[in-house]
């Protein structure tokens, strides 16, 4: 097995490593039902705090709404400190990390949902065999805190040795599990029904950290800061709290570190008063042989203090999980600091390939008979309902701490990065996560259709596209050939100095490779990135004709942006119907492609001039197109400008002249939003809502109908969504999101372009996906898995 250490820093982020090789990437590579919530993953890639909570308070430690209420306030508190809250769960049969608020309300109303289970470590496999719900208690958080890789779990307070334990044997799993998890255990001590004395003794035993989070050694009694006992070692910053378990990392021990931190103050009187009632519950639950109900002895005695204190002890209890939050979210953030992002390391798995000569390449058909194929519950996947085609690359990207560091022949002390990039693999992991937001239906409903060399970044990318859920089954090992890698040097203020790319091997892609997946899944939409040959643009456009696929052209760069022309030449007599579908040009390559196709004379041709005289366009739609370009391109901030450009540059000029070409194109014009120019034509212009729109310059659209051919064309301006001027993080994947999210919204609703109202619903989310990746340190922002959820709310 091949073992890669990559390790760098995203551009003006800490040192972070593409992922971690932890045991969550194992148990997924297992199919284990495991759902990490989007946020969750997006902290955990890019080395951001995050904090693991249980859910057995919620489900069996507090009464709903207050279990709701608390659970809600924890997970602001965790907010608050710049960390990322997880609770975790086990909600039919899977478990998650990281709830949606639906989530946690349907743990909290036990009323609904009497039938959720205690869930210990003992309990884990046989729960989610019977599709339970289940609350995690100290020691299954444990479990899944770890196998996330999260290093911080902040909760009420820990399992122990029970009173009479050394006769009953009665000792939590709680703590076996703290020598096993590498994880920071923030808790209020022990909780109070226990016995405290003999639960220190036996972490002593287990070899188990107890740091006082206090001014002094004394060991808190969970509702009372004083057990009268003492822990071995005291911290009060969470700084150095952080370094206790960063040294274990760096050491490579295994162990976790319980931090007991005090109730607050002003509830230290009272805890006297709720100590007597804890005595008073253990005598009763003695003599009414409580024992022997195991683990529901605790949320019984726990339930028979808040009626001997008349609901006294909830209110503490809410306040001492509030406290171990705070400091919990706080010891989490100064632990990132120290980690600085990185986790450990990579590592790649190798690709089952085929045997054949050096830079072969084999069929869809061959790669399914290798193995190579994605089974999902033991059969191949279905058929996908979106393929895109391109380049799946690595991007290296290397920036000095200092211009002047860079030495001639010598290296420099700096940050590097490595990422998952490629316009065609950044496009299909947007559309993957997008379609996946609207129901676990579409998780297969992308394939990514590219070429991998049989070397160390191949199997990179094929091993961290499974990691995300993504099909493989497209992915196609070139035995002997090179993976594709952008490597940049960046000057320390982030501009480019240098760079090389290694692209020959998407370049010399034979077009019938992706023909053989069209006609295996007959898609109802095919997308194609730039970077392949003219030549096999032609074969994959042909194809996509002859079997009616709608075609989308995602132009990559103002250099490959005409490759598509060749293609729409071959192809322009054979159809009453543009030869592209959707195409998503910026505007430099909307200018390019216009003027290389007047250069070819794709102008020139009769079928062009058809078009261009059916469409009737007259002095009505040039008056209505000045009108809109006095408009502001903002609606928030005026130092954009107005739309001018459409007339003065000639953009809606240029765009209506390649409708022939193209029926629909998606302009991205970067901070002055999203133009929309489309064509609709007989059927498809009749059944339209927009046969009876007119232009409408509020809603920012002009809308001109042919009385000769009934053809009707729609241009529509979308302001660019704001984006908070710290949010910046990174502009990589912004463009490659958004067409992603457009791809997904149009295999949802092939006619999402039919209606003024869709169009709409169509570009808001698409904008929304790019603002997300802007935000993001990585090229597609995981965030874009609860997208839908979010914008259906």
């Amino acid at each position: 097995m091949l073992r890669a250490s990559f390790r760098g820093t995203f551009t003006n982020q800490r040192l972070v490593s593409l992922r971690k090789a932890s045991s969550l990437s194992a148990a997924r590579e297992r199919q284990a039902p495991i759902d990490v919530h989007p946020e969750v993953e997006d902290a955990l890639a890019t080395g951001k705090p995050v904090v693991a909570l249980e859910s057995t308070i919620i489900t069996h430690g507090m009464p709903y709404p207050t279990s709701l209420e608390m659970a809600q306030s924890v997970e602001r508190i965790v907010r608050s400190t710049g960390s990322i809250p997880a609770t975790i769960a086990v909600i039919g049969g899977r478990i998650k990390i990281g709830l949606h608020p639906a989530e946690l309300e349907r743990l909290a109303d036990q009323r609904s949902n009497p039938t959720a289970v205690k869930l210990s470590r003992r309990d884990i496999a046989a729960a989610i065999a019977l599709k339970k719900d289940g609350g995690t208690t100290s020691c299954s958080t444990l479990v899944f805190a770890a196998l996330a890789g999260i290093k911080v779990f902040a909760t009420g307070g820990l399992g122990g040795v029970h009173r009479g334990g050394e006769n009953t044997m009665d000792v939590s799993a709680d703590l076996h599990e703290l020598t096993r998890c590498p994880v920071g255990l923030v808790s209020a001590g022990v909780k109070s029904v226990l016995d405290i004395r003999r639960t220190l003794e036996y972490l002593e035993t287990l070899g188990v950290p107890v740091v006082s989070y206090a001014e002094t050694y004394d060991f808190p009694a969970f509702y009372s800061g004083r057990s009268g006992l003492e822990s071995p070692w005291r911290v009060n910053d969470p700084r150095t709290a952080a370094h206790i378990l960063h040294t274990h990392w760096q050491l490579g021990m295994s162990n976790g570190a319980l931090f007991a931190v005090p109730i607050p103050a002003e509830y230290e009187a009272v805890g006297l008063t709720i100590q007597e009632a804890v005595e008073q519950a253990v005598r009763e639950s003695e003599e009414q042989n409580i024992s022997s109900l195991g683990k529901a002895v605790t949320p019984w005695l726990l339930n028979r203090v808040g009626e001997l204190t008349q609901g006294k002890s909830l209110a503490s209890n809410i306040a001492l999980v509030e406290n171990t939050a705070l400091v919990g979210g706080q010891i989490a953030a100064e632990y990132a600091k120290l980690a600085g992002g990185g986790h450990d390391q990579d590592q790649c798995y190798p690709v089952k390939g085929i045997q054949g000569k050096q830079n072969e390449l084999h069929s869809a058909s061959d790669i399914a008979s290798s193995g190579t194929t994605d089974d999902i519950k033991g059969r191949p996947p279905p058929n996908a309902s979106l393929i895109v085609v391109g380049c799946a690359a690595i991007d290296i990207t290397s920036q000095p701490l200092a211009d002047s560091d860079l030495g001639h022949q010598s290296t420099s002390p700096g940050k590097v990065s490595i990422s998952l990039g490629g316009v065609g693999r950044n496009i299909a992991e947007a559309a993957h996560r997008v379609l996946s937001s609207y129901s676990n239906e579409f998780s297969a409903a992308t394939l990514l259709v590219s070429l991998v060399g049989d070397d160390s970044f191949g199997r990179l990318l094929s091993e961290e596209t499974r990691m995300l859920g993504m099909r493989t089954d497209g992915l196609i090992p070139v035995h002997g050939g090179r993976s594709s890698v952008c490597s940049l040097l960046l000057e320390r203020s982030g501009g480019l100095r240098a760079g090389v790319a290694d692209m020959d091997l998407v370049r010399n892609m034979d077009g019938h490779m992706a023909r053989e997946f069209i006609l295996a899944h007959k898609p109802k939409l095919l997308a194609v990135d730039g970077n392949l040959s003219p030549d096999a643009l032609k074969v994959v456009v042909s194809e996509c004709l002859r079997n009616g696929v709608d075609g989308f052209f995602e132009p990559t760069s103002v250099v490959k942006s005409a490759s598509i022309l060749p293609a729409i030449s071959g192809n322009l007599d054979k159809l009453e119907c543009p030869p592209i579908a959707f195409a998503s040009p910026n505007l430099l390559e909307l200018a390019h492609v216009y003027q290389q196709a007047q250069l070819l004379n794709l102008t020139s041709h009769d079928r062009w001039w058809q078009v261009l005289d059916g469409l009737g366009l007259g002095s009505k739609f040039r008056t209505d197109l000045n009108l809109l370009s006095r408009r502001d391109a903002s609606n928030h901030d005026t130092s954009r400008g107005n739309l001018a450009f459409l007339v003065d540059k000639g953009i809606a000029q240029m765009a209506i002249n390649l409708l022939p070409f193209f029926r629909h194109l998606v302009i991205k014009c970067g901070e002055m939003g999203v133009i929309v120019v489309m064509r609709f034509t007989g059927d498809d212009a009749a059944e339209s809502s927009w046969s009876t729109e007119s232009t409408n310059h509020h809603r920012r659209y002009v809308v001109s109908h042919s009385s000769t051919s009934g053809d009707i064309v729609v241009l529509q301006h979308f302001p660019a969504m704001q984006l908070p001027s710290d949010a910046l993080v990174n502009t990589t994947g912004a463009g490659d999101s958004l067409v992603g999210a457009l791809l997904a919204a149009l295999v949802q609703s092939p006619k999402a372009f039919h209606s003024a109202i869709s169009l709409e619903r169509t570009i808001g989310l698409a904008q929304h996906a790019a603002l997300l990746s802007l935000q993001s340190p990585l090229a597609v922002s995981p965030l874009l898995s609860s997208l839908h959820g979010h914008r259906s709310h």
